[in-house]
């Protein structure tokens, strides 16, 4: 891990580029991290001991660029700092190296599977994803977890990350109304949690069901009612006075 010297003077996330004006690849780049952080934004609603950061850049050194994930996740640090939110993430500042580091693989590779895990597994950053949505013959979701400064796979899809208390892994769904393979957070149970539009659309589902439910009572009760006026009646053209009865 990166040991930083408290007595110097270094700079602050203010004082250093928070773009490099490089667009992301493809639109997958973007859409999957922000997926991610979605669902855990209402998983983890209550608290603030998490940061989940897309195309943002790490910044390890102040003489070097910064790396910059398509995703990443940061455990024991305040989720917001302020109205101005994060630049970026400089680590002499957090004291926190996120926990997992997210690449997805385009079409032009830079260097997911070579220069990037190296330096990630020299951050010592636990848990190590690459998606790469190219591949047909190997898992297109690979997870790692650092064991004795080298990344090990990890089997299985979803992976379960003790460590984070949730699992990765991929699935068919829609998501901003495209319906493909995407990645998604799951439980120590293997089930999939719900994206906001599967919230709503579950809300209102639910929602509906008690309309139609309140709407079935609403018509037991006027049906028991004109029943029971129709026996009144009856009861009267027999000279019986209903009111009368117990």
């Amino acid at each position: 891990m990166f040991k930083y010297d408290s007595r110097l003077c270094w700079p602050s996330a203010e004082d250093l580029p928070d773009s490099d004006d490089t667009p992301v690849d493809n639109q997958l780049q973007h859409l999957i991290p922000g997926l991610l952080e979605a669902i855990l934004a209402m998983v983890w609603a209550e608290r603030t001991d998490w940061f989940f950061g897309v195309d943002m850049g790490i910044y390890y050194h102040p003489q070097s660029p910064a790396i910059v994930p398509d995703g990443f996740l940061s455990l024991g640090v305040e989720r917001v700092l302020d109205e101005g939110l994060r630049l970026s993430y400089v680590l002499w500042e957090e004291q926190k190296v996120p926990i997992l580091a997210l690449e997805v693989v385009s079409q032009q590779r830079r260097g997911e599977y070579t220069e990037k895990k190296q330096f990630y597994a020299e951050m010592e950053v636990l848990y190590y994803a690459i998606y790469n949505p190219f591949r047909r013959r190997k898992a297109a979701l690979e997870i790692y977890r650092l064991v004795n400064g080298e990344y090990v796979l990890q089997p299985g899809n979803p992976i379960w990350m003790p460590e984070i208390g949730l699992g990765m892994g991929t699935a068919r769904g829609t998501y901003h109304g495209i319906t493909r393979e995407w990645l998604y957070w799951y439980n120590q149970a293997g089930e999939r949690l719900l994206t906001p539009e599967e919230r709503i659309s579950q809300a209102q589902q639910i929602a509906q069901g008690e309309r139609q439910r309140a709407e079935l009572e609403k018509q037991r009760a006027e049906s028991e009612k004109q029943r029971a006026e129709r026996l009144a009646e009856r009861l009267r053209s027999l000279g019986i006075n209903p009111e009368f009865l117990d």
